[in-house]
């Protein structure tokens, strides 16, 4: 099928996501707490603004559930006619150069002796480059990290494509499996149930509540519902322009009144509800953008992935040549202009010139033109 306009609307929700991740990575390197803009809005609120980045992980989980079962749905016509392998081809297409380029660049610049970019202990026990990217491409990552903490500044965040990368190898399968679109749903509703579950009895464990599979995927199983019900008429009232500014009321105090270490339980739920009804938004208004003063978010959303992967190289960057403990007040606002726009040009200049050429080959090589996957699909 012939790929369909981007929705603009969705690409803003992902820029908000990559915003809020990565300005919560460099309030972690450079704490705002002295900056101008703490002193005119105080600290609380900056901080609370800043704190909770995990959740813009949560609000991605939910659109990449939405995105990979409506884009199924639309080139196959029902999930249940799934053509894994084209399925799987397009997937690698889009995943495995971004992430192999990471490999290299992380591994080639911890041999050249940055430290930042070498293996740390944070918990007392060393691990091997070797297990590092093992772990990497074989996509448990984020059991390596529940396992041993953040073993690695610039690969920790591919705890979340590990995440990804099961939900793409069990999807396809899971769609041939269970064929019929009340059985998925019965699935992932499933799913939902066990997501605060697993998190409720996770709760001193940071990398059990964050990191898990199950802690996660309910956030995915979500999107997937999404996609299935957006459009049945009983939930055409979520698409009201109220209902959509109530959510989004909602979604920014659960965001600004709890850190995510306390509301972790029900508010990953909260926050990953509140996008899939943002979503029904943006299905039911097609592809229109809102405002004029989103374009930034927009264009941030369409470069999502790459600019997940590579802020850290960026920010360890940063890292190497400013000291955090060296960098005061206004001095860290100027860092955090220059760090936001080398990320999105690193981002801009690997998506077009190294990532979107890789995915055409790709696909050019091993799939038939009519069976590619719609540009949508890509984040």
């Amino acid at each position: 099928m012939s790929a369909g306009p981007r929705n603009l609307r969705i690409d803003t929700l992902r820029g908000v996501s990559i915003l809020l991740v990565l300005l919560h990575h460099f309030n972690i390197a450079y704490v705002l707490r002295d900056t101008a803009v703490a002193h005119a809005f105080g600290w609380d609120v900056v901080h609370a603004v800043v704190r909770n980045g995990n959740y813009g992980v949560t609000m991605f989980f939910v659109i990449s559930g939405y995105l990979i079962t409506s884009n199924a749905r639309r080139r196959w016509g029902c999930l249940g006619a799934i053509d894994a392998r084209a399925f799987y081809v397009s997937r690698i297409a889009r995943i495995m150069p971004c992430l192999l380029l990471l490999l290299v660049l992380v591994n080639g610049l911890a041999a050249a002796s940055v430290p930042i970019f070498g293996n740390h202990a944070p918990l007392g026990v060393p691990v091997s480059f070797w297990l590092v990217n093992l772990a990497s491409l074989t996509f448990w990552m984020n059991v390596l990290i529940g396992s041993y903490g953040w073993v690695n500044y610039a690969l920790g965040v591919l705890w979340s494509l590990s995440v990804e990368e099961v939900f793409y190898l069990s999807f396809p399968l899971l769609c041939i499996a269970l064929r019929r679109d009340r059985r998925l749903l019965a699935f992932w509703a499933f799913v939902v149930a066990i997501g605060p579950l697993y998190r409720a009895t996770h709760s001193g464990d940071e990398g059990g509540f964050l990191y898990a599979y199950f802690a996660c995927f309910d956030g995915i199983a979500i999107g997937c519902c999404t996609a299935l019900l957006a459009d049945r008429p009983l939930w055409h009232a979520l698409a009201m322009r109220i209902t959509q500014w109530l959510t989004v009321t909602g979604m920014m105090i659960l965001y600004l009144a709890w850190p995510i270490a306390q509301s972790h339980v029900f508010g990953v739920t909260g926050i990953a509800l509140g996008t899939a009804v943002l979503l029904i938004g943006a299905h039911a208004n097609g592809a229109r953008a809102s405002a004029r003063l989103s374009a930034p978010l927009r264009w941030s959303g369409k470069l999502s992935y790459e600019l997940y992967l590579f802020h850290l190289v960026v920010l360890g960057g940063l890292r190497t040549l400013y000291s955090p403990s060296a960098t005061h007040g206004n001095e860290k606002l100027l860092l955090l202009g220059v760090y936001l726009v080398l990320s999105a040009a690193m981002s801009i200049l690997i998506a077009r010139g190294y990532a979107m050429p890789l995915d055409r080959f790709v696909k050019q090589r091993w799939l038939r033109a009519s069976a590619r996957v719609p540009d949508g699909a890509r984040f």
